[in-house]
């Protein structure tokens, strides 16, 4: 199934502008949340086909919501890409025992986050 519509779930007004700014002008339909909580109340209204997720996030953070997306019968075959400045093998290796279909690290390179929704739609 080819993407169309991406959820970008990141507590950082700039990382959301400019995730927002790339995809958009790829083609692909934005919506925003800026923390887990949100998000939940975002996909309950409708449900992407990908998820792009920071990890450091105030309240629910974003390994945690993987882990509750990914065992959610109504949003696990949304794959999710996790945005985070968090560069350590150790959270990589966690992200996708979380559920995570791959991981790119912040600063976002706009060519290399576009080579990894292709590869996933």
């Amino acid at each position: 199934m080819p993407i169309k519509s991406v959820l970008i779930v990141d507590d950082s007004p700039t990382e959301r502008y400019f995730l927002t700014e790339l995809l958009t002008k790829n083609g692909f339909a934005v919506t925003q949340a800026e923390n887990a909580e949100e998000a939940v109340n975002v996909l309950r209204g409708g449900i992407p086909d990908l998820i792009l997720l920071d990890v450091v996030m105030p309240g629910q953070n974003g390994f945690q919501l993987t882990r509750q997306l990914s065992k959610d019968p109504v949003t696990q075959a949304v794959p999710i890409i996790i945005c985070t400045s968090k560069n350590q093998q150790t959270d990589r290796i966690w992200a996708l025992r979380q559920g995570a279909r791959d991981y790119v690290t912040k600063p976002v390179k706009g060519d290399e986050l576009l080579e990894k929704i292709a590869a996933i739609g």
